[in-house]
């Protein structure tokens, strides 16, 4: 597979017209830990990761401008120094495909739109993308938004250049908003529910006024123990121990909620965020619902041999089952949500597209808005199956 590695934005601008002129196509990528999403494709990549470093950080206007290239892992580091984060809490997708942590990048996070557990309440990647510069498949240089958190002018093509899985452009420079990081932050849970009562419990605790920024579900099958229900509470300590002490009223009808220790918190919410619970191996579906829809999909589910977790208090479901894709698709929609494949065997990702299909009218729309960044085509490598 031929690779191009350009360092600059010149050099990037002739790739891309290069391969417009040849009728090629490219596929940007920097870390790779993603790679493994969508079927094989022989095509030439972009490889970004000559584009690396910190442009600049402002931490007391919350700001950070960085080339997409840079580790993730460093990205944190740097935040972290100034007690702050980025909330949408990204994270490494590499160990889900048996790679080694830490080659995820900051422009693939953006790219595919990853977000852990906080994005419940603090937003997604989109949300925190407040501007970039970047090629287009026209070979040209253009940028969108900017370097400060209130801007209005034009278009909001950042909230389109994030999840867009490098089909429109290849970013040269992005800027994010960060956040303060809470002082303290506790983790309450419920042992033995079952799915229904789950959500019913997450649900009661997200219309409260707890400000829970997390729920998640561990069933007792992905467990050496009872299944657990989990409520992140950050915030002032003195807030916090309040709230707690208020969630344990508010959610008695459902079972005896206690305080997790802080290192268990951070092992069981990193293994949530990373989807460690459903194995190295087999097939993993991406499934977003209705939070209320949730205990009917896996109802449906796990007759057929389904593993399954509950993220975003049961908006976002992990499932993890070999077979049965037109019936996971056709249960997601039933339900009023949609079905991404995000790791399968090679044979299933060739036959199978990993994004859920779309509507006649949504596709159209889609294929022009790549269109009128990308007219000849040049980021259409037929990862997707369309």
């Amino acid at each position: 597979m031929t690779t191009l590695a350009p360092t600059s934005t010149s050099e990037l601008r002739d790739a891309i017209g290069g391969a417009v002129a040849a009728g090629a196509k490219l596929e940007i990528r920097a870390g790779g830990s993603k790679a493994d999403i969508g079927a094989e494709r022989a095509v030439t990549l972009l490889d970004l990761r000559g584009f690396c470093g910190v442009v600049d950080y402002d931490p007391a206007e919350l700001v950070l401008t960085v080339k997409p290239g840079t580790p993730l892992t460093q990205i944190e580091a740097l935040v972290t120094g100034e007690n702050q984060s980025l909330a949408f809490e990204p994270w490494d997708h590499g160990p889900l495909f048996s790679r080694p942590p830490g080659v995820a990048t900051i422009g693939g996070v953006i790219a595919a739109g990853v977000a852990g557990p906080d994005r419940l309440a603090r937003g997604s990647a989109r949300d925190h993308l407040l501007g970039f510069t970047a090629v287009s498949g026209r070979a040209e240089v253009f940028v969108a938004g900017g370097r400060v958190i209130k801007n209005v002018t034009g278009y909001d093509l950042p909230k389109l250049m994030a999840a867009s899985w490098g089909r429109l452009a290849a970013m040269t420079e992005l800027t994010l908003r960060v956040c303060p990081r809470p002082q303290a932050t506790a983790t309450m849970a419920l042992e033995g529910l079952g799915a229904s009562e789950a959500v019913a419990a997450m649900t009661r605790a997200m219309g409260s006024s707890a400000e829970v920024s997390a729920a998640a579900h561990l069933p007792a099958a992905l467990r050496a123990g009872p299944a657990l229900t989990l409520f992140r509470l950050p915030g002032f300590e003195r807030s916090v121990v309040a709230r707690c002490a208020k969630m344990a009223e508010w959610l008695r009808p459902h079972g005896a909620l206690h305080r997790v220790p802080q290192t268990e918190a951070d092992t069981l919410w990193g293994a949530v965020r990373q989807v460690a619970p459903l194995g190295p191996e087999g097939s993993i579906w991406r499934i977003h619902v209705p939070p209320s829809r949730a205990p009917t999909v896996v109802q449906v589910l796990e007759p057929l041999g389904a593993q399954w977790l509950f993220d975003w208090a049961g908006g976002l479901i992990w499932v993890r089952l070999q077979a049965h894709a037109e019936q996971i698709r056709a249960t997601a929609a039933a339900a009023g949500g949609h079905a991404t494949l995000v790791r399968a065997p090679r044979e299933l990702r060739n036959a199978v597209p990993a994004l859920h299909p779309r509507s006649r009218v949504v596709s159209a729309l889609e294929a022009r808005i790549r269109r009128a960044f990308d007219p000849a085509g040049v980021f259409e490598t037929g990862r997707f199956l369309d």
